[in-house]
């Protein structure tokens, strides 16, 4: 990409920063009472963990969709496709049935969220890495099995519901829906710890994404490992969605629209820019939607609705324009 080109992308993503920071400040300014100062501080006592909630979630969406794409090779493919959201969900309601409400993984956020990234990020990698090595990466292949977990996985979490408490069900079902109206707090400041961790644990994979975009043949020639870059990066993609996922629910699709509107947008191989790109592009979603949602439905209907159907309308718009090419 010529020096042109990058500046352009830089002027790009410096103007969607405006629009996440004009978005945030919306949300929180909104509706506010500026005259009474209690007021004023419950507003932003209840305002500001949602914020932070919605840019950790984009964030960790954002990312882990670019690389998860960059790792297949294919651009119309993201985490939730393959069935992680219902993997899960799955797992969280297995916790919770063989734990029960009362026990401290239901009481404890801290401790729930820490069993169930365990579980997931372990789960997921040796799932989707046989999976992968099996199909030799095939979309077709990877769609399809993808699909059949989903519907496995769904359909054990279905059976472990009837057969729960309905007092524990109740219980398990707020954490299954996606909103952003009751976040759990107290796993912020852990979910930005482990992702900082991964980031920190990932650094040099992540900065070898561009070569390994180039296959594995001449990314082994240029003295890539590979399998090992694959396997990494599959645990990141996993324990980020997992972190996003434990902390507001699953969120169908949002990976995909922000992914591919970032790559659209910029057009270039540089994922230090694309992740950015999807990351901005998430946070604007979320962050407008949410403040559409609280002040234009009050609550009537969570975002996660929206974003599941645009994203669906937008899967299928990518497949007939994939088609056309």
């Amino acid at each position: 990409m010529n020096r042109r080109a990058y500046r352009a992308n830089l002027c790009k993503l410096a103007v969607m920063l405006a629009l996440v920071l004009l978005a945030a400040a919306a949300y929180m300014l909104v509706d506010v009472n500026f005259g009474n100062a209690k007021l004023f501080q419950y507003a932003m006592k209840i305002r500001t963990p949602k914020l932070i909630a919605m840019l950790v979630t984009a964030f960790a969406i954002g990312g882990a969709s670019i690389v998860f794409q960059s790792v297949i090779n294919n651009t119309i493919v993201t985490p939730c496709l393959l069935g992680m959201n219902s993997l899960y969900t799955m797992i969280h309601t297995a916790v919770v049935f063989v734990a029960g409400s009362g026990s401290i993984l239901a009481i404890n956020a801290n401790a729930a969220f820490a069993v169930d990234l365990i579980l997931m990020g372990v789960t997921a990698t040796f799932v989707y890495s046989y999976l992968f090595k099996k199909t030799n990466h095939n979309v077709l292949y990877v769609l399809l099995v993808g699909t059949v977990l989903s519907s496995f996985f769904g359909s054990i979490q279905t059976t472990l519901t009837r057969v729960m408490d309905p007092n524990e069900y109740d219980s398990l079902l707020a954490t299954l829906v996606a909103s952003f109206s009751n976040i759990n707090s107290e796993i912020i400041i852990f979910s930005v710890v482990i992702l900082a961790a991964v980031i920190f644990a990932l650094r040099r994979e992540l900065a070898l994404l561009d070569v390994l975009t180039l296959g594995k043949d001449q990314a082994v020639n240029l003295g890539v490992d590979y399998d090992r870059c694959i396997r990494r990066l599959l645990l990141g993609v996993t324990l980020a969605i997992a972190v996003a996922t434990a902390m507001v629910g699953p969120i169908s699709f949002l990976g995909l629209i922000i992914a591919n509107l970032s790559r659209q947008l910029l057009r270039t191989y540089r994922h230090s820019l694309l992740v950015l790109g999807s990351a901005f592009f998430g946070m604007i979603v979320l962050v407008g939607g949410q403040l559409i949602v609280e002040h234009v439905y009050t609550y009537a209907v969570p975002v996660s609705v929206f974003i599941t159907v645009g994203g669906g309308i937008y899967f299928l718009y990518l497949l007939l324009a994939k088609r056309r090419v």
